[in-house]
C-alpha cells in the first residue's frame, strides 16, 4: 500500500478542529426533519458551499414530498477513474422547535443536540477529510462522489434508486451513519427491515342477542399474533414483532374488522425471504373470517459478505497506523448501506462516536472528529478494491 502522511492528516484536521466545530454547530441549529422539505433548503444551501470550497460541483436533486438530495463530485477528475461513494443524511427525526427544549450544548469534551450524532457530525467528517487531502494536495486513485439524502429516516423511498444507481457503479461505499456505541465500532453488517399489516375480516352482530351470527376479527387476530411471535428465532437474529393493534365498533359488537402493524427484522436474505413467505401464506382458523396481508422487506440485510469484510480489514489496518483499535459489529436497524450493499463493498457507522440516536441524550464526543475524520482521509486515498 502506498505510504499516506498519516501525520500530515491529523494535524491538519486537528487544527481545523474548531472550525469544524463552529460548522457543525451551524448544521445543528438548522432543523431538518424529513417530513417537513422546505428545511433542507438552507442546510443543503450550506453544504453546496462548504463542497465548493473543496473543489467540488453540486447538484440538487429536487424531490416529491421530500427535501430533495444533494449530490457532490470532483470539479477535476480524470476519467476511467473507479469511483467510492460517501453516503449521508441530512434528515434528522426531530420536529421543528426541539431545540428549545433540547439546546445546542458544548463542553468536556462533548456535544449535545438534535440530529448531531444521527447524522450531521457524520457530514461534517466528510466534508473536513475532503478539505484535508485537497490542502495537501493529496490526490485519490478513487474519484470520491458524495451523496446527501434527506428522507433516510423515513425509508429512504425517493432516493433508493439515486444510491442504487450508483452503488452499481462504484469500487465502495463509505455510510456516515453514527458508530455503534461510544466504543466507536464500525457497522460492518446490518439486520435487514420489513413492515407488514394483516387486516382480518369478520362479520358484525349483535354480542348478546345473536353472537353466533358473528365472526369475531378480533378473536382471529389474537390466533394470527400468537403465529407471527411464534416465527422469532432470536438466535438466528430473528425478530418479529407485532407493534399495533386495532379493531372493533363498540363492546356490545362482535369486531367485523380488525389488523395489526407487523415489524420484521433478519440478519441474512435467506431468512428475509422465509420470514416474507411464512407471513404471507397465513390462513384464518375462525370461520367466517379472512385474512389480507400487505407489506414487504423494505430493506434487505447488509450481510457479512467477502467484499464487505475486505473493506473492514482494509479500515482496521488503516485505523492502526493512527493508533486506532478498530472494533465491529452488527447492526439492529437498517440503512442506506444496506442498499449498497448489494451491489458493492460497504462499510458503514463511520459517522461520529457518541450516543443517543433518536434519544433526547443525544451526542458526540467531539474530539472524535479527528481521528474519525483522518480515518475517512485514509480510506479515501486506499488504492481500489479487487472486483
Amino acid at each position: 500500500m502506498v505510504q499516506i502522511p498519516t501525520h500530515e492528516i491529523l494535524r491538519h484536521l486537528r487544527e481545523h478542529l474548531p472550525e469544524m466545530l463552529d460548522f457543525l454547530q451551524q448544521l445543528v441549529r438548522i432543523e431538518t426533519p424529513s417530513t417537513v422539505p422546505q428545511t433542507h433548503r438552507t442546510l443543503f444551501s450550506l453544504l453546496a458551499d462548504a463542497f465548493d470550497r473543496c473543489g467540488y460541483h453540486t447538484h440538487h436533486i429536487p424531490g416529491r414530498t421530500t427535501g430533495g438530495h444533494l449530490f457532490a463530485y470532483p470539479r477535476q477528475r480524470k476519467h476511467g477513474m473507479p469511483l467510492q461513494l460517501l453516503l449521508g443524511h441530512a434528515d434528522t427525526v426531530w420536529p421543528v422547535g426541539t431545540l428549545n427544549e433540547m439546546p445546542l450544548e458544548i463542553g468536556e469534551g462533548i456535544m449535545r443536540g438534535p440530529g448531531i450524532y444521527d447524522m450531521k457530525a457524520g457530514l461534517v467528517q466528510i466534508l473536513y477529510a475532503l478539505r484535508a487531502l485537497q490542502d495537501l494536495q493529496l490526490q485519490p486513485s478513487v474519484t470520491p462522489l458524495v451523496f446527501i439524502n434527506s428522507d433516510e429516516e423515513i425509508g429512504s423511498g425517493e432516493s433508493t434508486p439515486h444510491i442504487r444507481r450508483l452503488a452499481r457503479i462504484a469500487n465502495r461505499a463509505f455510510v456516515f451513519e453514527p458508530s455503534l456505541g461510544t466504543d466507536g465500532k464500525l457497522k460492518t453488517a446490518r439486520k435487514g427491515v420489513g413492515r407488514f399489516t394483516v387486516v382480518v375480516k369478520g362479520k358484525a352482530a349483535h354480542a348478546g342477542l345473536d353472537p353466533g351470527a358473528g365472526a369475531s376479527a378480533i378473536l382471529e387476530l389474537s390466533y394470527v399474533i400468537q403465529k407471527l411471535f411464534a416465527l422469532n428465532d432470536l438466535q438466528k437474529g430473528i425478530t418479529v414483532n407485532v407493534g399495533m393493534i386495532d379493531g372493533g365498533l363498540r363492546p356490545n359488537v362482535i369486531a367485523p374488522e380488525s389488523r395489526a402493524i407487523v415489524d420484521v427484522r433478519m440478519l441474512t436474505n435467506e431468512d428475509a425471504r422465509y420470514i416474507e413467505e411464512q407471513i404471507r401464506a397465513l390462513q384464518p382458523v375462525s370461520p367466517g373470517t379472512t385474512l389480507e396481508i400487505e407489506g414487504r422487506i423494505s430493506r434487505v440485510p447488509m450481510e457479512h459478505t467477502p467484499r464487505n469484510r475486505a473493506l473492514w480489514e482494509t479500515a482496521k489496518q488503516l485505523g492502526s497506523e493512527i493508533g486506532l483499535d478498530l472494533a465491529d459489529g452488527v447492526a439492529g436497524g437498517a440503512s442506506d448501506g444496506n442498499t449498497t450493499s448489494l451491489w458493492t463493498s460497504t462499510l458503514d457507522g463511520l459517522g461520529a462516536v457518541g450516543d443517543g440516536a433518536h434519544a433526547r441524550h443525544e451526542f458526540i464526543y467531539f474530539d472524535k472528529l479527528i481521528e474519525r475524520g483522518a480515518l475517512l482521509a485514509l480510506l479515501l486515498l486506499a488504492p481500489p478494491l479487487d472486483a
